[in-house]
This record gives C-alpha cells, sequence and structure tokens, in this order.
C-alpha cells in the first residue's frame, strides 16, 4: 500500500473528526496541520519525523540533523499562515549517538530560533536514530487558517523560491520554513488566499494533493517553475524536499498586489506557475507541449 492509499484510508476513518464530532477541533486529518479553537484562539498542530537512512544519511552532523528534523514541523505551520508558537520531540537514539545532550541541545536551538520552543517530549533507543517534533501556531486574530482546500477555477498558483536538486546539493539539510512568508500571505489576502501547502513530497505531487482537496484541475506550465541553477524543471516538480510554499490566490487580487515577491523586507522571490481550471487532476504542460501527470513527479513512502 503506498502512502497515500494508507493516508486517504486514515482521511476517511477520521471523517466524523473533520465533521466537527471532536470539541475544538475545527480541521482533523487530511492538511499540512491540525486546527484547533482553545479559548477564543486558532491554534495549528503539525508533526513530522526524520528517520536515519531516509531523510539523512549516517555520518550527517548532529546540529543539521537537528534542524531538519524541527524545520520540517515548523514549515507545516507555516502552510498554515499561522505564528510558530511551542513544540514537543520524541528521539529513539542509536548507539552512534554518543552524546544525545548535543543532539536535544541542538534541537532546542532551532526550536527557539523559529520561536516555538521546546516545551517537553521523550527518549527511547533503537537501531536507527528517528526524531519526531510536534508543533504548535497560533494564527494571526481574524486571519483564518490556509487550508489545502478552497481552490477555485480562475484562480493562479504560486510557489515560493526556487525548487529542485535539493537531495544532490544538500540543500534538504538546511531547512528555512518560510514562516514570515506564510503569515504575511494569510494576513495580507485574507479570504483571497484559497489555498496553501508546503512543497516537501514534490511540487507535482502535493500540486496534485491540493488539486484534490479542493475538487479542481491544476495545470502547471514547466517553462514557468522556478529551478535552482543546479536543477531542471523535472527536478524542480519532483525532487522534494525543498519546504517552499504552494499557493493559490484568486486571480483579480493577484495582479493588483503585483506578486513580485512575498514580504518586501525579506525579499523572497515568488512565481506564477499555472492556473487553476474546472475538472480534476493536476497535469503539467513540458516544453514540447506534452501534458504529464503532475503526481508522477514527487516521491511517497511505502509501506
Amino acid at each position: 500500500m503506498r502512502e497515500s492509499q494508507l493516508l486517504a484510508r486514515i482521511y476517511d476513518r477520521s471523517a466524523a473528526i473533520n465533521a466537527g464530532a471532536v470539541e475544538g477541533v475545527r480541521v482533523g486529518p487530511g492538511d499540512d496541520c491540525a486546527v484547533i479553537e482553545i479559548g477564543g484562539e486558532t491554534i495549528v498542530m503539525g508533526v513530522d519525523q526524520v528517520v536515519e537512512g531516509r531523510h539523512f544519511e549516517p555520518g550527517t552532523p548532529v546540529d543539521l540533523i537537528a534542524r531538519k528534523a524541527v524545520g520540517r514541523s515548523v514549515s507545516d505551520i507555516a502552510a498554515m499562515g499561522a505564528k510558530p508558537w511551542l513544540a514537543t520531540a520524541t528521539g529513539a537514539l542509536p548507539r552512534w549517538v554518543r552524546s544525545g545532550d548535543a543532539l536535544f541541545e541542538a534541537m532546542a536551538s532551532w526550536a527557539e530560533n523559529w520561536g516555538c520552543p521546546l516545551i517537553g517530549g521523550d527518549i527511547s533507543s533503537s537501531d536507527e536514530l528517528v526524531l519526531t517534533v510536534t508543533t504548535m501556531g497560533k494564527m494571526a486574530p481574524n486571519v483564518r487558517p490556509a487550508l489545502r482546500r478552497g481552490a477555485v477555477p480562475g484562480d493562479g498558483v504560486y510557489v515560493t523560491g526556487r525548487l529542485g536538486g535539493s537531495l544532490a546539493s544538500g540543500r534538504h539539510l538546511s531547512v528555512q520554513p518560510r514562516t514570515f512568508e506564510g503569515q504575511w500571505l494569510a494576513a495580507m489576502l485574507r479570504d483571497d488566499l484559497h489555498a496553501m501547502i508546503d512543497v516537501s513530497d514534490g511540487l507535482g505531487l502535493d500540486a496534485a494533493r491540493l488539486a484534490e482537496a479542493s475538487g479542481v484541475r491544476i495545470e502547471l506550465d514547466s517553462s514557468l517553475v522556478p529551478a535552482h541553477f543546479d536543477s531542471t524543471w523535472r527536478g524542480a516538480l519532483g525532487d522534494g524536499e525543498d519546504y517552499e510554499l504552494l499557493f493559490v490566490v484568486d486571480a483579480d487580487r493577484a495582479r493588483e498586489l503585483g506578486m513580485r515577491n512575498v514580504a518586501p523586507r525579506l525579499g523572497t522571490p515568488i512565481s506564477r506557475i499555472g492556473s487553476v481550471v474546472a475538472g480534476q487532476g493536476c497535469v503539467v504542460r513540458t516544453p514540447e507541449g506534452e501534458a504529464l501527470d503532475a503526481a508522477t513527479f514527487g516521491w511517497e513512502h511505502t509501506t
């Protein structure tokens, strides 16, 4: 069973949660984070993990492992348009980790760096190093979380930064979650920000997930996808581990704003890479004009 199939079954079993069966839960499984209402505040909560041999290779410096472990979870908070708040962590440590203290000190440092101090966790042992980080974030007053669903025909599809070549270059270890950009987009665009997701499993696959959640068809143009200098449009679509933000905006509102960069004081570039139309699925137009299934560009965990 592929990851997407397993997740679909989990979402089906969790339908009652998303229908309001659990007090305070506004959004359950199926998005980057859960959304919870507590004391009049909107809280988002997500969890992610890194596994030795899959997300990093043996011999990777402890600081980079810690950075990626925390950054992956914080990137989910960014995709909701929330401000990081708190985090917890668990670690299953193999014998080669001679100083667990150095590892968790590095994790605490990166969590503080992104504004979500570690407030608890648990430690166990394992043959491989496995780190899991749960992060909570807060939405600004009167700003709604950006969900994967909400895209409508006529919208423009945008992405922050550049993509591709993350594994070969080692950029996947230097995760920089787009937290300020996500907050800026959510606060500036409000209801015109129709959907958002972080790009972790590949632009093509994540765009397809957004299209499926919204019940629309997304058409991407390979010539518009911003690839890193050491990548190609295929790499930008399928390599993953970029931790950029893919978002869908009302086209008229986007034109009105110019949409030349995200959060001017940060200067993060954004690019329009496609459009939302009526229908299903997600396709990418190649330079030769061929329409390919975008969902095939990316990678999934298998069980």
